[in-house]
């Protein structure tokens, strides 16, 4: 039997003894996973099938035509989450939350960046102190999204400040309802509160929750950090990296432009729209072949380039869109302030005037597009790196901010 027809036949399957019109979202997604068609490149009997990832799509397209809802919400975090279980944790570890972060009955956050510690990821302060079988955690964590609906959170500590930053970090799932975490929101230019500050005072985890070895969270963070660059620079589903809706973000330009008088309409208007057409269809195409291309396992730094794209095209592009609509962009817009329960890295379910300002975003979540340009040009093209003078000598003597 070839891998599509063991999928089919797994698919044909869960069908038959689990109508999705029938059957609960949660539920049926539950069956899902246990029929390995989570995700068909994870392991047998942690949600998939052990075949290569492109089969995915074709699962995806076979059970929405059968009616199945998308694997919403929070698809984003789940898409970061799991492959970093999957490929660091423990069996037990892989058994307690992959299930769970599938069927939505536990949503996930990310809790990577510091105030001192944004772009120099390894240099981050959070403090983590063995205790028995338990772990004491003290520090601060900014720019968590969606940290206030979280149940859990990847949380990247310091657990040995003797060490060279990039050895003394341990990985691990925080239980955001645990005693001693505080959530505290921090309002954008949007009026949303999608960010927050998360504050952890003596917070105690159980080492069954750590996610890969003692002194090994910079390689375990490192798959969280290639698999979100994959999923904000291929949309998620969304936006200009989309690889299901030809021109991507560029038809919300298309759209303004359709309503414009013909005497706004000039030419070198209608060739500034049709080479950020060109541009978003370009990203599209590459990230759909990317993906056809790949292989079983989690995205190298090539992906980076996918991200970098998707940021400065969509900076533009929701310039441009303003642009074309003159006076009428500075209205109708409501600031309020806000909590969302979602995540639309691109803006584009939100209109351009939110797009415009969501976007500026874009260059910074993720990895700033500084970051990503060292990151393409010495693991992509090989070139010399910048010089790292405390990267190997212990965190604790390190000079910090």
């Amino acid at each position: 039997m070839t891998p599509l027809e063991r999928v089919d036949a797994a698919i044909d399957a869960l069908l038959a003894e689990h109508p999705p019109a029938s059957t609960p979202n949660q539920e049926f997604r539950g069956h899902r996973y246990d029929a390995g068609l989570a995700w068909v490149h994870f392991p047998e009997g942690f949600g998939g099938m052990g075949l290569k990832p492109e089969l995915n799509k074709h699962v995806d397209q076979r059970l929405k035509e059968a009616g199945a809802k998308p694997t919403e919400p929070h698809t984003f975090f789940m898409a970061l989450a799991g492959p970093t279980i999957v490929t660091h944790g423990s069996d037990e570890v892989k058994e307690r939350f992959l299930r769970p972060m599938y069927t939505g009955e536990e949503v996930w956050c990310q809790l990577f960046s510091e105030p001192g510690a944004g772009s120099d990821f390894a240099g981050l302060a959070t403090r983590a102190v063995r205790d028995g079988d338990e772990w004491i955690i003290n520090g601060q964590k900014v720019w968590n999204t969606l940290a206030h609906i979280a149940d859990f959170g990847m949380l990247v500590t310091r657990s040995d400040p003797d060490a060279p930053k990039h050895k003394g970090m341990t990985y691990f799932a925080l239980d955001m309802k645990a005693p001693g975490v505080e959530v505290r929101p921090l309002r954008q230019i949007t009026g949303e509160a999608e960010f927050n500050e998360v504050y952890m005072t003596d917070v105690r985890v159980p080492d069954a929750h750590r996610v890969g070895d003692v002194g090994e969270g910079w390689r375990a963070s490192l798959t969280t950090l290639m698999n979100e660059r994959n999923a904000i620079g291929t949309g998620s589903g969304a936006g200009s990296g989309s690889t299901s809706r030809p021109g991507g973000a560029a038809n919300d330009a298309v759209a303004i432009w359709n309503e414009l008088d013909p005497s706004e309409q000039t030419p070198v208007r209608k060739d500034t729209l049709m080479k950020f057409w060109v541009q978003a269809e370009v990203n599209r195409l590459t990230n759909r072949r990317a993906g056809q291309n790949a292989k079983a396992g989690n995205p190298g730094p090539e992906m980076s380039i996918a991200k970098l794209a998707f940021s400065e095209l969509n900076k533009g592009l929701y310039e441009f869109c303003i642009d074309l609509m003159g006076a009428d962009a500075l209205i109708d817009y409501d600031y309020t302030f806000r909590r969302p329960e979602d995540l639309d890295v691109s803006g584009m379910g939100h209109g351009p005037r939110y797009s415009f300002l969501r976007v500026r975003a874009n260059s910074i979540e993720g990895g700033t597009t500084e970051i990503l340009r060292n990151i393409l040009g010495e693991q992509v093209l090989g070139l010399p790196g910048e010089p790292r003078v405390d990267k190997d000598v212990p965190w604790n003597t390190v000079p910090r901010s």
